[in-house]
């Protein structure tokens, strides 16, 4: 196991958890907008947590399905990185909403992104949000990695699990990534660049936290490596944990670990701030 922490991080956010409450978020709502960008009608799961106060400030956590899902995985699906980023932001209380994002091979492409966008407007508009949390797995991690490069005033926190940082190195679902990002890496290299968080590292000045596994084969972990490494020199309130023994995936702990660091990260730094 490799850590690359913030300074006054402890081990004691990979071998902790945190409780999981015996509530639970309020049932699934399955809402939809316009998007603005083409007219077609896009989709998102809401979930309010419990004993929800509309009057109250709340942070928001927006959670990015992977390849070939939905936005029901995040919001339901009880695989441990599903479930590992419903209970830490359970337990802060947060709005939770798992958007389609174009769906099943979005790799937030630019219609994607316009979506995210929009969306967030939305809800900025309907709720009190004090911060916004991206989170994801796999193509979801990447996306979030994507989104908050591109977008980084729009996001205040980014927990992103065996993701790929840099496109134009990427090999893996080229069909469908070509599709998103209307071309080929040969065709259109700039929109991989501009989709690759590895190359906009002074934007990423969030709290951030990222899980790789040495023998994933799926999302190869060496772009996330590269980008903590440099990331950790540039601000504190980065980690990152990398498990060389596994693979696609990342543990219900090691998941809620994560969500822990970036919620502790704000919540230092909002208590920072000269009133």
């Amino acid at each position: 196991m490799t850590l690359l922490r913030s300074a006054g991080t402890t081990l004691f956010l990979l071998l902790t958890a945190l409780t999981v409450h015996s509530a639970e978020y309020q049932p699934p709502e399955d809402l939809a907008f316009t998007a603005s960008v083409d007219g077609t009608e896009q989709r998102y799961i809401l979930r309010r947590p419990p004993h929800f106060d509309d009057s109250e400030a709340h942070d928001l956590l927006i959670a990015l399905h992977g390849h070939g899902s939905d936005r029901w995985q995040f919001a339901t699906d009880t695989r441990d990185e599903c479930q590992g980023v419903r209970a830490g932001a359970l337990a802060h209380n947060m709005i939770y909403v798992s958007p389609d994002y174009r769906a099943k091979t979005s790799w937030m492409g630019p219609k994607a992104e316009a979506d995210m966008v929009q969306l967030i407007g939305l809800l900025k508009q309907r709720f009190t949000i004090r911060h916004v949390i991206l989170a994801g797995g796999s193509m979801g991690g990447t996306s979030s990695l994507t989104f908050a490069a591109l977008h980084p005033h729009l996001i205040d926190g980014v927990v992103a699990l065996n993701g790929t940082a840099n496109h134009l190195e990427y090999e893996n679902f080229q069909e469908a990534i070509a599709a998103s990002f209307g071309g080929s890496k040969k065709e259109v290299p700039e929109e991989y660049k501009k989709r690759s968080a590895e190359y906009w590292p002074l934007r990423l000045t969030m709290p951030i936290a990222m899980t790789t596994g040495g023998k994933d084969t799926s999302v190869p972990p060496g772009s996330v490596i590269r980008l903590a490494g440099v990331l950790i020199k540039l601000h504190p309130h980065v980690f990152h944990l990398h498990r060389p023994e596994t693979g696609h995936t990342t543990s219900h702990p090691d998941t809620v670990a994560a969500m822990r660091f970036v919620v502790d990260a704000l919540r230092q730094s909002t208590t920072a701030k000269p009133k």
